[in-house]
């Protein structure tokens, strides 16, 4: 079997039709970014194109009749990508959940045969702020590291930010991870994120509901969470201002009888006023990949000190103890933790060393040190 044989005639020539009409949809949706793209996207090819093409609409749809099958075969297979369409036997099942709206092809690259380890039962979403804080970022490269080490795939959408350290952390985990693009799948986006989309090809999947050669535009990226949703058990929310785009596909998880996850802010903090709203409203509380897999798979059912080396941290002596837990409390450097108690400056300094060494704090660009989610070990 070819790159493309499991995507038959006429759902290429509808993938080919969809792509053929963004420019259209990105102008029927353009007041509200995104908001008509899903019911745009759910309706047959004679009405999306009699909708959006008008008067153009016959001439669309007599090209879109008249692509040979072969040549889009081979676009694809030139493209070092393949596709996979909704009648094969290959096509994820919980995208199949979305309905009338769902891909007519999925296109990929990277091992297609991981295609089957996607179940709604057990992947995990992860999305967020594309500027988040330090917090933030720790929290989804955590989240995505003892998750894939648990043998959960990670499916996030490679933006600057969450998702990109979503994807980091399941990768240094050796665990499996999806990148859903909303552009064709050989063009990394954003290009930044060329050498992240190289690994997560080499070890992962990414996948694409518009073919090889189309670039994205302001419409595909929240259509794209549809996607992400679909693919997740659970869609986990880590930073998000309110009205952001990772609260849509929270949303759509919802609505698709998915579980919702959020990791708290800080209280008043605009970046944490969407996650806040969602654990008001009812969604887990993630403070780490344990709460995933205890929310998922059952209280307890995987210990996440079995998942990585890195957790728990090796143990203190009483000093680092005390330094580590003022820095907890806000202490943010030697001088604050040496008027605070009576370690002197020099001795603060050099805990606070040897704490970032061990792996229990990181130091921002300014200097100040913050705490890292690893753990003290467990006292016998």
């Amino acid at each position: 079997m070819t790159a493309a044989e499991a995507a038959c005639d006429d759902c290429l020539r509808r993938a080919w039709l969809v792509a053929s009409l963004s420019g259209h949809i990105e102008t029927a949706v353009d007041d509200r970014p995104g908001s008509r793209a899903r019911e745009l996207l759910g309706l047959p090819d004679r009405e999306l194109t009699s909708a959006l093409a008008r008067s153009e609409a016959p001439a669309v749809l007599e090209e879109s009749a008249g692509r040979d099958p072969e040549a889009m075969r081979h676009a694809v297979s030139e493209a070092r990508c393949w596709a996979v369409c909704r009648h094969d036997a290959g096509y994820p099942p919980a995208v199949l959940n979305i309905g009338r709206e769902a891909p007519a092809v999925l296109f990929g690259r990277g091992d297609r045969l991981l295609l089957g380890q996607l179940s709604a039962d057990v992947a995990v979403t992860v999305v967020g702020a594309r500027r988040p804080s330090l917090y933030g970022r720790e929290m989804a490269t955590t989240i995505g590291k003892e998750t894939g080490a648990a043998g959960l795939p990670v499916v996030s959408g490679m933006a600057m930010g969450i998702d990109s350290c979503a994807h980091r952390g399941a990768l240094d985990s050796t665990g499996l991870t999806v990148a859903v693009l909303g552009g064709g799948p050989e063009r990394p986006h954003p290009a930044r994120m060329r050498r992240l989309y190289g690994e997560i090809v080499e070890r992962g999947l990414v996948l694409a509901e518009l073919p090889p050669g189309t670039s994205p535009r302001r419409w595909t990226f929240p259509a794209r969470n549809r996607i992400m949703a679909a693919l997740g058990a659970m869609t986990v929310v880590v930073e998000a201002r309110d009205r952001s785009g990772s609260l849509i596909t929270a949303g759509m998880a919802s609505d698709l009888g998915r579980e919702v996850g959020a990791v708290p802010g800080q209280v008043g903090s605009a970046s944490s006023a969407g996650v806040n709203d969602l654990l008001r409203d009812g969604a887990h509380v993630i403070r780490d990949g344990q709460d995933v897999l205890d929310s998922l798979l059952g209280a307890g059912v995987l210990d996440r000190r079995r998942m990585t080396e890195a957790l728990p941290g090796p143990s203190l002596d009483e000093e680092l103890a005390i330094v580590l837990d003022m820095v907890e409390l806000g202490a943010t450097g030697a001088d604050a933790i040496a008027r605070a108690s009576d370690i002197p400056v020099g001795e603060a300094a050099s805990a606070l060393t040897r704490l970032e060494l061990a792996g229990y704090l990181t130091r921002d660009s300014t200097g100040r040190y913050h705490r890292t989610p690893v753990a003290q070990p467990v006292a016998d």
